[in-house]
C-alpha cells in the first residue's frame, strides 16, 4: 500500500495473540485492537516511536519477500475480522472514526495483497532505491549505527526486490515501458568509485560536535566499508536487473485494463485512493464537467491580464515569454520561500490551531530531478524541483507552494502529528483522497489569503486546478477507455499551461500508477462541498478558522468521515477545537 505512513514501538507477540477483554467497552477493545495494528506495523518495517510520537528508521529495513507480504496480509485479515467482531453501534462517535480508519487501511493492504501489488514496486514517479540516502546527518552514535546497519543491508532488500519484480515480468504485471525510459539515471548515479561521492556519505560529512571525534572516525569508516562493499554493488547489480532484464521485458500498453484481472484491479486502487465509491466511468464525466467549468474561468483571467489574443494564444504566451523563467534555482527557491512568509502573515486569519512543527524548503535531489514531479511536501520539508528553469515558470510557484509546504501537505502533517488526543495509529496516516483533496483546495484557499498578485499566478492556480481535473478524464481515459499515450498528452498540454516537460513527466506518471492522479480534485470537491454546506447551514456563526482547524484536527481519514464530522460541526453550532482561542 503506498497511501500510508505509520510509526510507533515494537510488538511484542502476546499483543497480537491476546485475546480482548470481554468486559471491556467497545471503544476500549477498538483501542486495543488499533495499538496491537500499529505496534505490528512498526515491528514488521523496524520503526520506533519518538518522544513527539514521530518515528526513526533501526538498523534493518523492512523484509519485503512475497512470503513476507502475505503473511503480512494475513495478519491484516485477522485484524479485519477483530474489528468486525466490535458492534459499531456500541461505538461512540470518534470510535467510530477511528473504526472506519482503521478498516479502510486493513482493506487496502488486502486488497493490494490480492493482486500482488509488490510485483511492481516502482513506477515511472516513485521507486525503493531513491530514499534510502538521508539529505543530512543525524544526532546521535546509536542512529549512525542503525544508518550503517541499513546500507549493510541493502543488498538483501535489493534481492528481494529484484524476485519480486521478476515475477511481475512473468505475469504481464510490470511498469510501461515507455514510462521508465531514461530512469535509470537515478540508480546510476549511486554508482561511484569513492565512498565519499556518494550520496549516501551525506551523514558522514555533516557529524554533529556532540559526537567525540574518534567515534567520528569510527563511524567514517564503518561507512565507507558500508558504501563500498554493499550500498555501491547492490546499486550496480540493480542497474544491471533494470538494464538487460526488466526494460525489455516490460510491457509495451499501457492500462490497467491490460493487467491480470485488470477492471478489478483498477476498481481497487480507485477506492484506495480516493476512498469513494465511484465507477471509472462516473469520474471520467466529473472531470469533463470540471475541465469546461475551469475553462470558463480561464477565460475571465486572460481577460483580466488585458490579452487580445485566443485562450490557446494566452497559454503560448505563458510558456515561451522569458519573464516568467527564473534566472537561477535560487531565484525559484527565493520566490517559493517568499510565497511561503506571505502565507505565515495570513495564517492566524484562518487557522486557530497553529503547530509547532518547523519544515523546510529544498530542492529536488538532483539525481531524480529530471522525471520528477514539480514539487512535494512532507512533515519535515516540502521540495521544489529547479531542474530545468524554463519548464518551471514562476507564475506556478504561489500555488505550488501553497500546496505542499503551507497550509497545505507540511502544514497538515505537522497539525496531524500535535494532536495529543488522536490514537497513535491516526497521527501518521495518510490518505491520498484527504491529503491530496487538501493540497488542492489550499491552492484554492489561496486566493482568499490574497496569495495571488497578478493575473499570470491566478492563472497559474486555475491551471493547476485544470491539471488536476484533467487527471480524472486522463487517468480513466487509460486505465478503462484505453487511451494512447499520445492522446493523454494532447488532452493535458492542450488543457493546461503546464511545460512540456511537466506534461510529458505527468502522463508517464498516470500511466505507471493507476488511480493515484484521481485523488486530488475528488478530495477538493468534497471538501468545498463541506465547506459550503457549513457556511450555509451556520450563517454568521460559521467561522474558516474553526471549520479549518475541525478538518485538519482529523488528522488524514477517509472522505466518508470528513462528511460526518463537518456534520457534527454544523450540529454543535460551528465550535471549534478545545482549548484553542479563536478572538
Amino acid at each position: 500500500m503506498r497511501t500510508a505512513i505509520y510509526g510507533a514501538a515494537v510488538l511484542v507477540a502476546a499483543a497480537f495473540a491476546a485475546p480482548l477483554s470481554a468486559q471491556s467497552s467497545a471503544d476500549e477493545r477498538l483501542g486495543e485492537l488499533a495499538d496491537a495494528f500499529y505496534d505490528y506495523r512498526l515491528e514488521q518495517f523496524g520503526l520506533t516511536e519518538t518522544a513527539n510520537g514521530a518515528t526513526e528508521q533501526g538498523a534493518h529495513l523492512p523484509s519485503v519477500t512475497a512470503a513476507a507480504h502475505r503473511e503480512r496480509a494475513k495478519r491484516y485479515a485477522d485484524f479485519l475480522a477483530r474489528l468486525d467482531a466490535i458492534d459499531r453501534a456500541e461505538l461512540t462517535e470518534n470510535a467510530r472514526t477511528n473504526a472506519l480508519v482503521l478498516r479502510t487501511l486493513l482493506e487496502a493492504e488486502i486488497g493490494d495483497a490480492r493482486f500482488a501489488e509488490w510485483e511492481m514496486p516502482f513506477d515511472s514517479d516513485s521507486n525503493f532505491w531513491s530514499y534510502l540516502a538521508p539529505r543530512g546527518g543525524f544526532t546521535s552514535v546509536g542512529q549512525y549505527e542503525n544508518y550503517i546497519g541499513r546500507m549493510r543491508d541493502i543488498p538483501r532488500y535489493f534481492a528481494e526486490h529484484t524476485a519480486n519484480s521478476r515475477a511481475g515480468l512473468a505475469r504481464g504485471f510490470s511498469v510501461p515501458r515507455v514510462t521508465l525510459e531514461g530512469r535509470d539515471v537515478s540508480i546510476a548515479s549511486y554508482l561511484v568509485d569513492d565512498p565519499e561521492r556518494s550520496p549516501f556519505w551525506a551523514p558522514f560529512a555533516d557529524m554533529p560536535r556532540s559526537i567525540p571525534a574518534d567515534e567520528q572516525e569510527r563511524l567514517r569508516k564503518a561507512g565507507r566499508a558500508a558504501i563500498e562493499q554493499h550500498v555501491t554493488p547492490a546499486y550496480a547489480k540493480w542497474l544491471t536487473f533494470f538494464r538487460e532484464e526488466y526494460l525489455p521485458n516490460t510491457r509495451t500498453s499501457f492500462g490497467a485494463s491490460e493487467f491480470p484481472e485488470g477492471a478489478a484491479y483498477y476498481a481497487q486502487q480507485i477506492r484506495q485512493y480516493t476512498t469513494l465509491d465511484l465507477t471509472a466511468e462516473q469520474i471520467h464525466e466529473i472531470g469533463l464537467a470540471e475541465v469546461a467549468r475551469i475553462t470558463a474561468e480561464m477565460e475571465k483571467v486572460k481577460a483580466e491580464a488585458g490579452f487580445a489574443g485566443t485562450l490557446a494564444e494566452f497559454v503560448s504566451f505563458l510558456r515561451t515569454d522569458p519573464q516568467f523563467v527564473a534566472r537561477s534555482g535560487d531565484e525559484l527557491m527565493g520566490v517559493s520561500a517568499y510565497v511561503a512568509k506571505r502565507v505565515d502573515g495570513k495564517l492566524a486569519d484562518y487557522f486557530g490551531f497553529l503547530p509547532r512543527h518547523r519544515y523546510t524548503i529544498r530542492p529536488v535531489d538532483p539525481a531524480i530531478a529530471p522525471f520528477y514531479t514539480a514539487g512535494r511536501g512532507g512533515l519535515d520539508a516540502c521540495q521544489m524541483n529547479t531542474y530545468d528553469l524554463p519548464s518551471r515558470p514562476l507564475y506556478n510557484i504561489p500555488a505550488l507552494t501553497l500546496h505542499e509546504c503551507a497550509p497545505g501537505h507540511s502544514f497538515q502533517a505537522a497539525v496531524a502529528l500535535e494532536q495529543e488526543e488522536a490514537p497513535r495509529f491516526r497521527r501518521r496516516t495518510y490518505f491520498s483522497g484527504f491529503g491530496e483533496g487538501w493540497g488542492l483546495y489550499v491552492e484554492y484557499l489561496g486566493e482568499e489569503m490574497g496569495i495571488y498578485r497578478t493575473p499570470y499566478e491566478k492563472f497559474g492556480r486555475l491551471s493547476y486546478e485544470m491539471w488536476r481535473a484533467a487527471r480524472l478524464v486522463i487517468d480513466s481515459g487509460i486505465h478503462h477507455y484505453g487511451w494512447s499515450r499520445e492522446r493523454a498528452v494532447d488532452y493535458l498540454a492542450s488543457h493546461t499551461a503546464l511545460s512540456e516537460r511537466e506534461v510529458g513527466t505527468e502522463i508517464d506518471r498516470y500511466i505507471s500508477w493507476p488511480g493515484q492522479a484521481l485523488a486530488y480534485k475528488l478530495g477538493e470537491m468534497t471538501m468545498r462541498r463541506v465547506r459550503a454546506k457549513a457556511e450555509a447551514e451556520l450563517g454568521p456563526r460559521f467561522d474558516i478558522r474553526k471549520f479549518h482547524d475541525v478538518v485538519l484536527s482529523l488528522g488524514s481519514v477517509p472522505l466518508t468521515a470528513l462528511e460526518a464530522r463537518i456534520d457534527a460541526f454544523i450540529a454543535d453550532g460551528g465550535e471549534g477545537l478545545p482549548g484553542v482561542t479563536y478572538d
